[in-house]
């Protein structure tokens, strides 16, 4: 589980434990160790930045080692441009590769690391976080929304490319969370503005989004690959 200290990986992280995994939670923030100790009984906590290939793959081999398998793997990780966004026309290209590096990227760098096992084990599921900015995107949003389509199309190429293996692959699309990180940067303008274009009326929890991740981790979607699951409060549809 990447991105697991807080917000939406934080929420999957406790929704798994609860239901009797082991969870190993990655974060960039050192605080997970702290948030998987305290939280969970069956878990633990790993610093990591995700957008470090040679730091993946290290770590994940160390878990590998430790634990003998990995059953799911839950990408949560990606970044906006944060305070760097702007219109496309004067956007800057290297802000455009923090994007796709922290989102795409670390998604494909993750998963390359477990797929080789279970392919072997012939068994797996994995589920990648993308966005509802691919299907109802917002200006100055494009290297995000890019980033995300993408890990939606590397979802689906995969699932074509490990279903003989027994492998799943799927995407869940959030819309507007209630995360830390909406709380902090939406003000309740911005907030009453989002809360008019969903249909529900209102930002998800982040336990609604792990209630999506936990069915697509588990044996109940076993039948399920390849799709894109929309939480959105009804704003758009997959």
């Amino acid at each position: 589980m990447s991105a697991a200290a807080s917000g939406i990986g934080r929420a999957t992280v406790n929704r798994l434990a609860a239901e009797g995994a082991f969870v190993v939670g990655v974060d960039i923030d050192p605080c997970v160790g702290e948030v998987m100790a305290t939280e969970v009984e069956n878990g633990e906590g790993v610093t990591l930045d995700c957008c470090d290939r040679d730091a993946v793959a290290s770590t994940f081999s160390d878990i590998l080692a430790r634990h003998g398998r990995i059953d799911v793997l839950v990408n949560v990780v990606g970044r906006t441009a944060g305070a760097r966004r702007t219109e496309f026309w004067e956007s800057d290209p290297e802000v455009w590769d923090f994007v796709i590096d922290a989102s795409l990227k670390a998604t494909m760098s993750c998963t390359r690391q477990v797929v080789p096992s279970m392919r072997e084990r012939r068994s797996g599921r994995i589920v990648n976080i993308a966005s509802l900015a691919m299907l109802a995107p917002n200006p100055t949003f494009a290297d995000y929304t890019a980033a995300k389509a993408g890990i939606v199309g590397l979802t689906r190429a995969l699932a074509v490319e490990l279903a003989p293996f027994n492998v799943t692959v799927n995407a869940v699309s959030p819309g507007q969370v209630d995360t830390p990180a909406t709380q902090a940067g939406h003000s309740p303008e911005l907030r009453a503005r989002m809360s008019a274009l969903i249909p529900l009326g209102r930002y998800g929890e982040p336990d609604e989004i792990a209630s999506g991740i936990a069915f697509l981790g588990s044996d109940d979607a076993s039948f399920i690959t390849g799709h894109n699951l929309v939480i959105s409060g009804g704003r758009a549809f997959g």
